[in-house]
């Protein structure tokens, strides 16, 4: 394994958003030759080994936006890992001796007419190296089910351990992992990754209004400095709707943000295709995991106390082992007002 500086690259793309799995060659196409002049503008002082394409890049997010049928969407829109579209990424990996992180929303053998936000990564050679489930999608309107809210037989099918929820692939260029969007929300997918051996975390897309009141800032620098390891954080440019509208739901600020929390990659604007870069520097990383007396802060966890502050559940689990994810109304009555009436009644909140 060479530890030598190299560059990563965050695509920043258009989106258009597809109503049938074949509409994901549109993006595709965008996606190519966005990569293809990103990879030779962004190659130009050290040689591109990364190359991340932010969430909604291949299907944009029209299950959250219009409200869809779940089980409608698995069967119409959403796509297998490995398939046709991940064969596809696999031969830009090749053709630009890359590894490649990415999402979609994704299908499940085990779990018919459902389907998972994906996060994954290709290697040079084409393969896929690692899936990741997301964990925690965003509550209120995105509808992909989690590993808990089938955390029983998720459990059956992969263990209980910090690889069943929070893998990390072991590459040439660092290991590397996922906390896709609102899941950097939560400090604890960060330090699943980091426990697990993270170098290097995708943490893409975020939209407005959290970008523009800093909170997409605050969390990936904040990630990135509890745990000693980059957050790659690009966001999309402009959305084009099946309906004709075209706006810039993500506000820009796309980032990359090093070990020590510090953005090393910014380009601020959005809503225009373009791209974000920054140098990778794996040795400086792992010397300070190593060499540090202080700020490599993992290594001072105090579990055992911590471990008090999750002895009672707060959101339920297996909330969709029987039925299909609720629509907006429904979850916010289902879930939404009780778990917040569930802190009133244990006196977390007044």
């Amino acid at each position: 394994m060479t530890l030598d500086p190299y560059t990563a690259v965050g695509l920043i793309p258009e989106i258009t958003e597809i109503r049938h799995r074949d509409d994901i060659t549109t993006n595709l196409e965008h996606l190519h030759q966005l990569a293809r002049t990103t990879v030779a503008m962004g190659g130009l002082d050290l040689p591109v080994k990364l190359l991340v394409l932010p969430e909604g890049s291949l299907q944009g997010f029209t299950d959250e936006i219009h409200d869809l049928d779940h089980a409608t969407y698995a069967r119409t829109c959403a796509i297998d890992i490995p398939g046709p579209e991940t064969d596809e990424l696999g031969s830009w990996a090749r053709e630009f001796g890359v590894h490649i992180m990415a999402q979609a929303k994704a299908r499940h053998p085990e779990f018919p007419d459902r389907y998972f936000n994906v996060g994954f990564v290709i290697d040079p050679a084409g393969e896929v190296i690692l899936r990741h489930h997301k964990l925690t999608p965003l509550p209120p309107i995105e509808h992909s089910v989690s590993p808990h809210d089938v955390l029983d037989q998720w459990t059956e099918l992969y263990g209980r351990t910090l690889d069943a929820f929070w893998p990390v692939a072991d590459t040439p260029i660092g290991r590397l992992g996922v906390m896709m969007a609102n899941e950097a929300s939560y400090p604890e997918n960060a330090r699943g990754l980091a426990l697990n051996g993270c170098e290097i975390a995708y943490r893409t897309s975020f939209p407005l209004p959290g970008v523009a009141s800093g909170a997409f800032e605050i969390q990936n620098r904040g990630r990135a400095l509890d745990n000693t390891m980059y957050v790659l954080a690009p966001n999309p440019a402009v959305y084009n709707g099946s309906d004709g509208q075209r706006v810039d739901f993500f506000g820009g600020q796309s980032m990359i943000v090093n070990h020590l929390g510090h953005i090393v990659g910014r380009l601020t604007h959005g809503g225009v295709a373009t791209f974000v870069t920054a140098t990778i520097d794996l040795a400086a990383l792992r010397r300070q995991r190593t060499a540090s007396a202080w700020t490599n802060w993992t290594k001072d966890l105090r579990t055992e106390l911590y471990r008090l502050q999750y002895d009672q559940p707060i959101y339920p689990s297996n909330l969709y082992a029987y039925r299909a994810p609720f629509h907006h109304a429904q979850y916010r009555q289902q879930v939404t007002e009780p778990q917040i009436e569930l802190m009133r009644t244990r006196g977390t909140w007044r």
